[in-house]
């Protein structure tokens, strides 16, 4: 991944570096002139295209870095978090199963700490989708019938 994003940033460098040396002559001769204001204004126009082509890259890759973090082999996940509870506003109890096995941990900003090996393993119910029930009680709370929308 590291040799892509080099090679993307040395991108300008080398489209730069390629460029003909009598170009670079008559950009030269042109700089010594007084630059007219359409001069300028195409170059800062250029420069606030190169900025916004620079900041688009920075959010692409940073999006492509996220994307590339979530990628989980499929089948091989061994542990899995089944229930969590927050104490406090940065302090979680955590459900873990490692196999056949369940561990409740205590989860602090700068600790993780086993607490208790269950003995015998906690059956969570199966969770149900969202029926969409709150949002049709809602509707007849202000006075509006589901059906009424369709």
């Amino acid at each position: 991944m590291g040799k892509y994003l080099f090679a993307l940033l040395c991108l300008p460098g080398l489209a730069l570096a390629a460029e003909p040396a009598a170009t670079a002559a008559t950009a030269a001769t042109a700089a010594t002139a007084a630059p007219s204001s359409a001069e300028l204004g195409g170059q800062l126009a250029q420069m606030l295209f190169g900025l916004l082509l620079v900041i688009g890259l920075i959010f692409a890759l940073a999006w492509l870095l996220r994307r590339v973090q979530r990628i989980v082999p499929k089948g091989g996940q061994v542990i899995k978090v089944l229930a969590t509870q927050a104490l406090g506003p940065r302090d979680r109890l955590l459900l873990v199963q490692v196999g056949e096995e369940q561990v409740l941990l205590g989860f602090t900003p700068g600790n993780l700490t086993a607490l208790h090996v269950l003995q015998k393993p906690v059956v969570l119910p199966e969770s149900e989708p969202a029926t969409g029930e709150f949002a049709q009680r809602l509707l007849e709370l202000l006075g509006k019938d589901h059906k009424d929308k369709s």
